[in-house]
């Protein structure tokens, strides 16, 4: 049995890609989305007739301009997804602008509008999770979308103080990077590279993970941004790993036999002390890596959205 195969036994594993023609490949149960692999896909000829579609849908609401490029970009992220849905039995991840990452009203506004043309194409909100950047507001925007059965995966997760407030805010999942915390300790202390036993990208979502099955909080665990095999496979057990086609292809053609390394006895306990938004925001401060890793996302994202409502504006 190859890695992959074995690792589906202890995890459930997500294609973090956009391209259908992968995601059928590796037979996963959910997929990820964001800007970067969006844009990455409407690029591809294929994809041409749905951008074209989705402008038009747009077009026919009679709005100015600004809000045809957001809608149309909210559209064509919604087709791709819907499309994605026809090849796997889960759920796919379709993220919010991350330029309204600041902005919880209109997280939850863009959210709901994903949502409904979701809906729109038939397919039920069960089977979506609305990707926002784990800001203090998109935290608060996810616990209100919750309450109307809009599940929500929280991304660029690097701080424990992210991990905290999103599990006290009963956000349905969380996916903290594992590959850029990597990448920040090489590129802040020069290192050719860091073994796996002290990767500090692999030791956050383990104490995020032993934090949350100690006190019994249901938020899950997606564990994202690897950058190779040796982090997932030391992964191996927790919630859900979302991992790219190059990464995926890998452990498809290797035959080791890997082993469950996260393992958990609930404890029921409570945790008494919740998280305030002085104290989120102080913790979070306080940890240079996370600031700066949640700040970059956010503005790499956000450039990536910039560059598919260019080609919406080319093609209107």
């Amino acid at each position: 049995m190859n890695q992959l195969d074995q690792l589906k036994k202890y995890s459930t594993v997500v294609a973090d890609t956009g391209n259908v023609e992968l995601i059928k490949k590796f037979s996963t149960q959910d997929a990820t989305t964001n800007p970067s692999l969006i844009l990455n896909a409407i690029k591809l000829p294929k994809y041409k007739n749905l951008l074209l579609k989705s402008i038009e849908y747009a077009k026919k609401k009679n709005i100015n301009l600004k809000e045809t490029v957001s809608l149309a970009s909210n559209k064509i992220s919604v087709d791709i997804g819907t499309k994605i849905l026809n090849f796997i039995p889960g759920r796919v991840s379709t993220e919010v602008d991350s330029r309204l990452s600041f902005n919880k009203n209109l997280c939850i506004f863009h959210a709901k509008e994903i949502i409904r043309m979701y809906e729109e194409n038939g397919i039920k909100r069960n089977r979506i999770l609305i990707k926002l950047a784990s800001t203090w507001e998109s935290i608060q925007a996810a616990k209100e979308l919750e309450k109307e059965n809009i599940n929500c995966n929280l991304t660029l997760l690097f701080s424990f103080a992210q991990a905290k407030a999103c599990a006290q805010s009963g956000v349905f999942l969380i996916s903290p990077f594992v590959g850029r915390i990597y990448d920040w300790h090489i590129n802040k202390y020069n290192l050719d590279s860091i073994n796996i036993e002290n990767d500090p990208g692999v030791k956050s979502v383990k104490k995020i993970f032993n934090f949350y099955k100690k006190y019994s909080y249901k938020t899950i665990i997606m564990a994202a941004s690897f950058r190779n095999i040796n982090q997932i496979l030391e992964l191996s057990g927790c919630d859900y790993l979302t991992i790219s086609p190059t990464l995926l292809s890998e452990l498809k053609s290797n035959f080791n036999k890997i082993d469950k390394k996260l393992n958990f006895t609930i404890k029921n306990k409570t945790y008494k002390n919740k998280i305030t938004e002085e104290e989120f925001r102080f913790e979070h401060n306080e940890d240079i890596m996370a600031t700066e890793k949640l700040s970059e996302g956010i503005r790499q994202f956000g450039y990536d959205q910039k560059k598919i409502e260019d080609i919406i504006i080319k093609n209107i």
